[in-house]
């Protein structure tokens, strides 16, 4: 019978070599994480002996996520197959990105944030970032809007804030909801309203604190692989692991890389409202360039794509030996891009309407795209037998 790490193996640093799996946001086009996520378990399910019972959860020793990723995230964490996750996020795209005549307008965000709410307490029930079921370690990435700082949160119990002290008023990470962190991480500004957390309770005539909480992508972290890798590795994060080329695995897994041509006309054209629009899409996406650039900087990775004409791929790794092994699985949602890795003639219409994160009618086509993508760009000879749990190492 297999036997895979415990929790508290997961988070040794002593337990090696560690492997790290970060999921991107994007909304509904989480549909595509979960197509590549379902060939990479299905692919170290057979590499540890084809039980049926393995999960993600036994291989990685920390599922990050951010925004959608964060669902999916959570939900791996906490035990979930692949194909159980895919049946919730199925049913709760459907749900929350349903459109109300009621909520049209300026004023009011887009989606109703309670849907998000009981549908996440649905899939992940009313269990705490302390809850004792988790099977690994879990981060996800959200931002405090009312202080401008990004908040990664984990479920380590060692980190800094996770206790509590006796006399503390601090409302000690380890005590919030993980469905209200999930839904933290997804208020994506105009889509949903922020999610207020309470943060510190009242005492001594002082009133209780709380925080309001928007989505995770506002942060340099939609893509959240380079704050995995400082989580794990950063003294003050509090798990100090070890890295190197055949010590460190992370594995980033992206929701589909939008074009980024506009064309002049359409920049000339717009109004002001667009070009802010415009702008700040413009900036996730180079962050999102950005992270990947310096992932594949710092490491040895069979899966790295040329990041620009200048650069094309960020190699050899910083000071020339790795920090780590990393790699990205990703869908370019561009033509030529999209025949020469999956077969597929995609027009440019049709990879334009892709590149919207809550149009629940596109799910099927992302669900097909991805379940392609996973059959194409995952390889068995990307996992080295150095990262194999010791179940199949024995």
């Amino acid at each position: 019978m297999a036997r895979y790490r415990t929790f508290a193996e997961h988070l040794d640093p002593q337990v090696g070599p560690k492997r790290i799996l970060a999921l991107d946001g994007g909304g509904l086009r989480g549909v595509l994480t979960l197509g590549m996520l379902r060939e990479i378990e299905t692919l170290l399910r057979t590499r540890h002996g084809g039980d049926p019972d393995f999960r993600l959860c036994d291989y990685f020793d920390l599922i990050a996520g951010t925004s959608t990723g964060a669902i999916i995230a959570a939900a791996l964490s906490v035990g979930m197959s692949v194909d159980e996750v895919h049946e919730h996020y199925m049913a709760l795209g459907n749900v929350v990105f349903k459109r109300s005549l009621l909520r049209w307008g300026a004023l009011r965000a887009k989606f109703d944030g309670d849907k998000v709410r009981d549908a996440l307490i649905g899939v992940l029930g009313e269990r705490t970032m302390d809850s004792k079921d988790f099977r690994t370690g879990l981060l996800v990435v959200t931002k405090r809007l009312d202080t401008g700082s990004a908040w990664p949160i984990t479920n380590n119990p060692k980190a800094r804030y996770f206790r509590g002290g006796t006399q503390s008023t601090t409302i000690p990470n380890a005590e919030y909801p993980l469905w209200q962190v999930v839904r933290a991480s997804t208020a994506a500004p105009y889509f949903f309203d922020p999610e207020t957390l309470r943060i510190g309770r009242a005492s001594g005539g002082l009133k209780a604190v709380v925080g309001d909480f928007v989505d995770g992508g506002v942060t340099p972290s939609n893509n959240p692989a380079l704050q995995a890798l400082m989580t794990a590795t950063m003294e003050g994060y509090r798990l100090d692991w070890p890295v190197g080329e055949d010590r460190m695995l992370v594995v980033s897994v992206g929701t589909g890389k939008a074009n980024a041509e506009v064309g002049h006309a359409g920049i000339v054209k717009g109004t002001a409202a667009i070009h802010a629009v415009m702008s700040l899409s413009a900036l996730m996406e180079d962050c999102a360039d950005q992270v990947e650039t310096v992932m594949q900087w710092l490491s040895r990775s069979p899966t790295a794509r040329s990041i620009d004409g200048e650069i094309d791929k960020a190699q050899p790794p910083l000071g020339g030996a790795p920090m780590l092994s990393y790699l990205r699985y990703n869908v370019l949602l561009q033509e030529e891009w999209c025949a020469a890795n999956l077969g597929e003639a995609l027009g440019a219409k049709a990879l334009k309407n892709l590149q919207a994160m809550d149009k629940p009618e596109n799910i099927p086509e992302l669900d097909r795209i991805g379940r392609i993508a996973g059959k194409n760009l995952v390889k068995a000879a990307h996992f080295v037998d150095a990262f194999d749990t010791p179940a199949r190492q024995g």
